[in-house]
């Protein structure tokens, strides 16, 4: 069996060249393509073409644009990433009889409440990231092939920039900071990420009626500011050189930080119905959080 996984490069993608190697051979792509593939997802169609010559059986689209204050100043790339190219992989996909995989986002949500987003709560995305992510989404079920649709939050993995990267940087920097108390959600790792998606999709191809969309997150919730504290925690009993006092490290709400697209408040994914229907338990945040600082250099 062969697959085509697209942004190779990224956290999620770097992740998933590991955990989908059992499965078949893996065609892995990056932007730049290899070997006259095309892993560009604005080039619709070398999209196209690679699919064709490929003929995979299953195709994991990793890739996204991600940049989410840049979104509200490049709308149209945004959505040529998010939006127009998912639906160009889902129709390729189908032409093929393959297997759609295909990462989402808790943004699709308003971020209101306190209750967990269950996948059939209606839309109604904050920012342009969040809206071309959804019409992502609506164009994949509207080419209607066998699909996943898997939206996660808060990825961070050892590799990449990302929140827990940051962090350590300005905990060994800084004496104080200031962390946003007033988002909730569940910092969930590319490697948990990866290999709950090769489970499914495994379950996917015995049993063509799990395919749909499901929320993969780790479990538990926190705020920026508990993720933060625990985190620096956790570097400093590894031996990290952290300058910042944990009293130090203050709750602030996201007025204080002025920022072009506005976030969800709310993020909590319900984890129900990917547990139930692939026989999974997502496993506390703090547990992976752990392992990645473990598996850190100190510095």
């Amino acid at each position: 069996m062969s697959i085509l996984l697209l942004g190779a490069n990224g956290q999620v993608g770097w992740e998933l060249q590991r955990a989908l190697a059992p499965l078949g051979a893996v065609i892995a792509l990056g932007r730049q393509g290899a070997n006259g593939l095309c892993g560009d997802l604005a080039d619709l169609q070398g999209l196209r073409r690679t699919v064709s010559e490929v003929r995979p059986r299953v195709i994991v689209n990793a890739a996204a644009y991600t940049a989410v204050d840049r979104a509200e100043a490049e709308p149209e790339q945004a959505r040529a990433i998010n939006a127009t190219a998912p639906g160009v992989l889902a129709e390729a996909a189908r032409a093929q009889g393959a297997l759609l995989v295909h990462y989402s986002t808790d943004y699709i949500f308003a971020g209101d409440g306190e209750v967990a987003w269950r996948e059939d709560d209606p839309a109604a995305p904050l920012n342009v990231y969040g809206r071309t992510k959804w019409e992502g989404e609506q164009a994949i079920r509207h080419a209607a092939g066998d699909h996943l649709i898997l939206r996660t939050q808060w990825v961070y993995a050892a590799r990449g920039k990302n929140f827990l990267h940051t962090m350590l940087r300005l905990a060994s920097e800084r004496e104080r900071l200031e962390v946003v108390d007033d988002q909730f959600g569940a910092p969930t790792g590319a490697e948990l990420i990866a290999d709950a998606s090769v489970h499914a999709i495994r379950g996917v191809l015995n049993d063509a009626d799990l395919a749909g969309t499901y929320h993969l997150a780790a479990g538990g919730v926190t705020t920026w500011h508990g993720y933060a504290r625990f985190l620096i925690q956790a570097a400093r009993e590894a031996g990290w050189s952290i300058r910042v006092p944990d009293e130090a490290i203050v709750p602030v709400g996201s007025e204080a930080f002025s920022t072009p697209a506005r976030r969800p408040h709310n993020s909590r994914l319900a984890l129900d119905r990917i547990e139930t229907g692939f026989g999974l338990r997502m496993p506390d945040w703090r547990e992976g959080v752990t392992r990645t600082i473990k598996e850190l250099t100190p510095k």
